[in-house]
C-alpha cells in the first residue's frame, strides 16, 4: 500500500540519520512527561485556541509538558511516516478518516479500545468512522453535516411544503420546481459522484472489482438524466469537482430553489443578500437508505506505531481532554464546524429552536445549524479506500456520468467503459 511503500524508505532513512537518537532517548529520563501532538493547517487561526488549551492541561497536570505542532496538510503524512520509522512519532496526531483507515490498514497507528472509557462523549456515529476491521483506532474530533436550504418563495409557487425524505422525492422536488416555477431546483456535486452513489446504498467496488455499471447503479444515473433533462439541476458547473460557488452564486440570485450545504453557507446568505435570507427556511437533508446523513467529513487524533506502551495511559488522557465536550464546543464556535460529543451538540449554541416560540424568531442560519446537530448521530466519512491514484480513477467516473446524464452518449455504454479502466487499475494494484 502506498503508506506502507513510503514508510520502507522512510525506515531505511531514519536508521542511518536518527540510529543514534533512539539509544540516547533510551537513556535518558525527564521529570516531565512530554506529550506532543500535530495538526494539519491550522495556524495561525488556531494559535490562540490551542495555546490556551496546552496552559490549562499544564496547569492541572504539572507533571506533563504538551507541544502542540502544526503542518501543513500536504506535509504532514511524509513527515508522520518519517517519525514513525526514526521511533520518534508524535503522542496524537490529526488525520482525516481516510488516512486514518489507511494508516491503521498498514500497520502506522495504534488500536484505542482500552484506552477508551467505558462512557465516552462521542456519537455512535462518529465512533463508527473511525472503527476499521473491529477495532477503534481514533478520538473523534469534528465533522460536519449538510442541510437543504430553500427559497420560502420558490418552493410555495410550487406547491411544495414537506422536507423531502429521500433522494428520488429532493429529485421529484427538483422537477416540479422547474416545471412550476421555471428555476432550477436542485444543485447536486456530481463531481463527488462516488460519495452521491455511496450514500444510496451503491457501493462501488465488491470484491475487489468495479461494480457502478451494475442495474441498480443505472437506475440511480436514470433518475439523475430524468432530472438533467427537466431542467431540474443548476447546471452551473454541476460536474465540477467544487460547485459550491456557483450553488450560491445562483442561490443568492434567487435561481436556485434549494441549496444543499454545510450550515455555515447561511452565513454567507445572509451576509450577501438580506432578501434571500429572509427567504430562507430549512429542512434536514434526506437520509439515505444507508442510514448515513450527507455532508460528513471527520477529523480524528490517532496515536501513532511507536508511542511506548507506558505513556499510552497518558496519553489517551490527553486526548479525551483535547477532544471533550466543552474544547470541541470552543472548537466548533471558531471553525464553523459541527462537534462529535453528544453533549456539545446538545448544547445551546446548536439547540437554539424549540419551546416557548424561540423557532418562530429564528434565522435561517441558527435553525440550519441547529437541524444539523439534529443529524450529526448520522453523519459519516464516505470515500473509497486502499487505491492508489483514486482521483484518477474518478476522474474517469465522472466523465461517465457526465456523458450520461447529458445525453452525450448511452449511458451503459459509458458506464461500462469506466468499469473496464477501474477494473484494468484494479487488477493491475492486487
Amino acid at each position: 500500500m502506498k503508506f506502507r511503500r513510503i514508510f520502507l524508505c522512510a525506515f531505511a532513512l531514519a536508521s542511518i540519520l536518527f540510529g543514534s537518537l533512539a539509544s540516547a532517548a533510551e537513556t535518558s529520563t525527564v521529570a516531565r512527561q512530554k506529550i506532543e501532538f500535530w495538526t494539519m493547517s491550522l495556524k495561525p487561526k488556531f494559535i490562540p485556541y490551542f495555546q490556551t488549551l496546552v496552559k490549562e492541561y499544564e496547569r492541572t497536570h504539572p507533571q506533563v509538558q504538551v507541544e502542540w505542532v502544526d503542518f501543513p496538510w500536504d506535509i504532514l503524512q511524509l513527515k508522520l511516516i518519517t517519525s514513525i520509522a526514526a521511533g520518534t512519532p508524535p503522542s496524537l496526531v490529526n488525520l482525516s478518516v481516510p488516512w486514518a483507515e489507511e494508516m491503521a490498514r498498514d500497520g502506522l497507528l495504534q488500536p484505542i479500545d482500552q484506552l477508551m472509557p467505558q462512557i465516552n462523549p462521542y456519537t455512535q456515529g462518529a465512533l463508527s468512522d473511525v472503527r476499521f476491521g473491529g477495532e477503534l483506532y481514533a478520538f473523534p474530533h469534528y465533522s460536519n453535516v449538510n442541510v437543504v436550504a430553500y427559497n420560502k418563495q420558490i418552493l410555495g409557487a410550487a406547491g411544495l411544503t414537506q422536507a423531502p425524505k429521500n433522494m428520488d422525492e429532493l429529485l421529484s422536488y427538483a422537477r416540479q420546481i422547474y416545471a412550476k416555477t421555471g428555476k432550477a431546483g436542485y444543485a447536486p456535486a456530481l463531481g463527488k459522484i462516488d460519495g452521491f452513489m455511496m450514500q444510496e446504498g451503491l457501493p462501488l467496488i465488491v470484491n475487489g472489482k468495479a461494480v457502478f455499471n451494475s442495474p441498480s447503479h443505472m437506475a440511480l444515473i436514470a433518475k439523475l438524466k430524468q432530472t438533467y433533462q427537466a431542467n431540474g439541476f443548476l447546471k452551473d458547473k454541476l460536474f465540477a469537482e467544487d460547485n459550491f460557488p456557483a450553488v450560491v452564486d445562483a442561490y443568492l440570485g434567487g435561481r436556485l430553489g434549494m441549496m444543499v450545504s454545510a450550515p455555515t453557507a447561511l452565513r454567507r446568505i445572509q451576509a450577501d443578500s438580506k432578501e434571500i435570507y429572509a427567504l430562507t427556511d430549512i429542512f434536514p437533508a434526506p437520509i439515505g437508505p444507508t442510514g448515513f446523513a450527507d455532508g460528513g467529513w471527520m477529523f480524528n487524533f490517532a496515536i501513532p506505531k511507536g508511542v511506548p506502551k507506558a505513556q499510552l495511559s497518558a496519553v489517551a488522557e490527553f486526548a479525551l481532554f483535547l477532544t471533550n465536550d466543552a474544547n470541541q464546543l470552543a472548537f466548533a464556535k471558531l471553525a464553523n464546524v459541527m462537534p462529535t460529543t453528544r453533549k456539545a451538540l446538545a448544547d445551546p449554541h446548536f439547540q437554539q429552536t424549540g419551546t416557548q416560540g424561540k423557532s418562530a424568531t429564528q434565522g435561517a442560519a441558527e435553525k440550519a445549524q441547529t437541524v444539523a446537530a439534529n443529524s450529526m448521530e448520522y453523519s459519516r466519512s464516505l470515500y473509497v479506500a486502499g487505491i492508489d491514484d483514486y482521483d484518477e480513477l474518478r476522474r474517469f467516473l465522472v466523465k461517465a456520468v457526465e456523458a450520461s446524464v447529458t445525453g452525450k452518449r448511452d449511458p451503459q455504454s459509458a458506464m461500462d467503459e469506466a468499469v473496464a479502466i477501474w477494473n484494468k487499475k484494479l487488477m493491475g494494484t492486487r
